[in-house]
Parts: structure tokens; C-alpha cells; sequence
């Protein structure tokens, strides 16, 4: 596994740091982590967290994607999946072109119908049908919206311009989920739908908190909430619900000092669930009660209380209809809270569920990678089902 030692993130951020002609104690003091624990990431013996990564990319002004290595165009080679970005990024870019008058649009019901199925099928983290549908599917339901532009049309095809945003993010292109967003807002402001902007706030929440920039994301996050604050439908409590769920992570990631807004937010949350009941159908959110929980040990995980996690982790039952997405997500975090606790097989165990439940997006998230680095560099012997997972992601 000689290639790991020479493309890993710490690697990255060692010559990151040294292009910024900074020594390893000079970055350890522009961040809030020690010394040490820059020397034992940039050497592998640690693995780079991505509140960790986020830290660096802000103090040496640089991309996440620059020390993640993102999209892992290799992998992505081997999948077939590379080829499928660049005509989702040509559709996304048709959006004020009129209608096309080589596209026969179906009726509104169908494109209506496949734009949930879409939404589905990511869901279901079926990337490569997603991708692969989505750009016909964005051609036609723009042709359709300039050609006979109704609410229901336009709310459609803002929904699509997020499933764009979802593929993007999951195989790594974060320039190109921007993109999407931006298109998402258009369709909304069309659409005038509250509850779609506000969703788009959330999305945007979320690219800012990958980036470290808690202060916006946490501003976005009021933003949404603003647009439906007022209008007390089931949909409007669901979306802020989530949006406190955003919230709460956003403020865990910015520091454990943050503990009493995260709970509060998480409180927030558990009120609005208690009063939707389980609604992941509303926006393909997944909110509910499980979610809330999901994302009080996703929370615990920001803060580096990975005992507390894993306490959590252990409560939750999932349900049989829980988004496999969710689902791979959970199981991420899990691995990761039982490797930073010394519990290196069931880490591995979780990793390896995580694969088989949702391949695809496991090999393309940057947490799980980071995992499976971690337990390679502190494993004496390597076991064969560590090893494979590790050849399987490019190690």
C-alpha cells in the first residue's frame, strides 16, 4: 500500500503547508489543535477529521477539496461515473436558453413523477441511474417550464436541479453542486415556493459547513428558517426541523464550547418531529425522530465526544424505510466514533456493513476513507478485509 504513503490527505496537507512556507508548528498555532496532532496526521499515524480538514483549508485559504483530494477521479474512472459529471454540468447551464425544439416534453404528471423517482434512486444512493437519467430529465423539464410554465413545473424541476446538487456532493464535484443551487434558486424563485428557498438555504448551509465557514452556514440557516417561520403547515415544520438539525451540527463542528446551542437546536428539532411524525417524504429530507437522533450522535461525532457517540449509536434502531443514504451515513459516523475509542474490528465491521449497504456513496465519502486510513496506520498486521477495503478506495 506504498501509493497511500505518497496521496493521503495528510500528505496533501503537508505540501499545502510547505507551499505556504509554514512549518508545522506555525500552522498548529493559526489552528485550534496542537502540534502533535498536525505531525501525526501529516505522517498518517492520525486521521485527517474533517473538522480538522476544514481548519486547514481556511488558515492556508485553500479549497477542502485541495486536501481531500476531491472528486477521487481515479475511482471514479474505474466506477464509469466520471463520465457521467459533464453532461449534468451542459444541462444545468441550459437553464436560460428558452425551450429546446428538438425536446418533446411528456405531460406534467410524468416529469413530475420522474423527478421523484430521481430524488428516490439518490436516496436509495443508486448514483449511477441518477446520474445518469438526470441531464434528459433536466432538458426536458426546462423545455416544458419555458414552453407551458405552471407552479407545479417549475417546483419539479427546482427539485431535479437539487438532485443534480446531491449527486455532485456524493461523487465530489462541490463546484459543480454551487452550480446546481444556483439553478435551484431560480426554479424556486419561479416556483415561489417558501419551503423549497428554504431547503436551497439549508443545501447552501451545508457547502459552507464543509468549508469551515460556520459563521455563514449558521446565517443561511436563519435565512431558511425566516422564509417559513410564519406558515405552519406540516411541510413548513418539517423544513425547519431540519434546518435546526443543520444548525446543531454547523455549531458542533465550530467548537464543544457550542454544547447549549447544539442541544438547543436539537431540542428545537425534537419538537418539530414530535409534531410531523416521521415525514422523509417531505423533500426527500428524511426528518423525523430518527433523524433527530441521527443527528445528535452525528453532533456528539463534531464535537469529538466519540464516547457519547457511541453510546448513542448503540440506542438508535433504525427503521426498515430509512433512507439507505441515512442508513450508510449512520454506520460512517459509527466507525469512525469505535475507531477513535480503540475499537479498531468494530470499526471495520461498520465500514464493511456501510460498503454493503450503500457502495457507492461509502467509497466516494471523504469520513469513510479517512477511517479506513486510520485503521490501516494503526493496525501491527493489517487484516485481508481491512486490506481489501483499502485497495477498494485506492490505498
Amino acid at each position: 500500500m506504498s501509493s497511500h504513503d505518497e496521496d493521503h490527505t495528510g500528505a496533501r496537507i503537508k505540501e499545502q503547508r510547505r507551499l505556504a512556507h509554514l512549518t508545522q508548528k506555525q500552522l498548529a498555532a493559526l489552528l485550534p489543535y496542537s502540534y502533535s496532532l498536525v505531525n501525526q496526521v501529516e505522517c498518517g499515524a492520525r486521521a485527517a477529521t474533517p473538522d480538522f480538514v476544514a481548519a486547514v483549508a481556511r488558515v492556508l485559504r485553500i479549497d477542502v477539496t485541495v486536501l481531500t483530494g476531491q472528486p477521487y477521479v481515479t475511482e471514479l474512472q474505474k466506477d464509469r461515473l466520471a463520465a457521467l459529471v459533464r453532461p449534468i454540468r451542459e444541462a444545468l447551464d441550459t437553464y436560460d436558453l428558452g425551450a429546446d425544439p428538438a425536446v418533446r416534453p411528456r405531460p406534467t404528471a410524468q416529469l413530475v413523477e420522474a423527478a421523484d423517482l430521481l430524488c428516490r434512486a439518490v436516496r436509495a444512493t443508486r448514483l449511477r441511474k441518477a446520474a445518469t437519467e438526470l441531464p434528459s430529465l433536466i432538458t426536458e423539464m426546462t423545455s416544458a417550464a419555458w414552453t407551458a410554465p405552471t407552479t407545479e413545473l417549475w417546483q419539479a424541476l427546482a427539485s431535479t436541479y437539487r438532485t443534480a446538487h446531491d449527486i455532485s456532493v456524493k461523487l465530489g464535484y462541490y463546484d459543480l453542486s454551487s452550480v446546481a443551487l444556483d439553478r435551484m434558486a431560480w426554479a424556486s424563485e419561479r416556483a415561489s415556493d417558501p419551503c423549497l428557498s428554504a431547503v436551497r438555504q439549508y443545501m447552501r448551509a451545508l457547502v459552507y459547513f464543509r468549508e469551515g465557514e460556520y459563521t455563514i452556514g449558521q446565517r443561511l440557516i436563519r435565512a431558511g428558517r425566516g422564509l417559513i417561520d410564519d406558515l405552519g403547515t406540516r411541510e413548513s415544520i418539517a423544513v425547519n426541523g431540519q434546518l435546526h438539525l443543520g444548525a446543531a451540527v454547523i455549531a458542533a463542528r465550530a467548537g464543544a464550547r457550542n454544547r447549549a446551542v447544539v442541544e438547543g437546536h436539537l431540542e428545537q428539532a425534537s419538537v418539530c418531529a414530535e409534531r410531523t411524525g416521521d415525514a422523509s417524504e417531505v423533500h426527500w429530507l428524511s426528518f423525523g425522530p430518527t433523524n433527530v437522533e441521527l443527528h445528535s450522535m452525528s453532533a456528539s461525532v463534531e464535537m469529538r465526544l466519540y464516547d457519547d457517540a457511541l453510546s448513542q449509536a448503540r440506542e438508535v434502531r433504525l427503521p426498515a424505510g430509512l433512507a439507505t443514504s441515512r442508513r450508510a451515513h449512520y454506520l460512517i459516523d459509527r466507525a469512525r466514533s469505535e475507531m477513535e475509542t480503540g475499537r479498531p474490528t468494530a470499526a471495520l465491521c461498520s465500514l464493511v456493513a456501510a460498503r454493503k449497504a450503500a457502495p457507492e456513496q461509502t467509497r466516494y465519502h471523504p469520513g469513510a476513507r479517512e477511517t479506513i486510513s486510520g485503521l490501516v496506520h494503526q493496525a501491527r498486521r493489517t487484516p485481508d478485509t481491512l486490506g481489501h477495503l483499502a485497495a477498494w478506495i485506492g490505498m
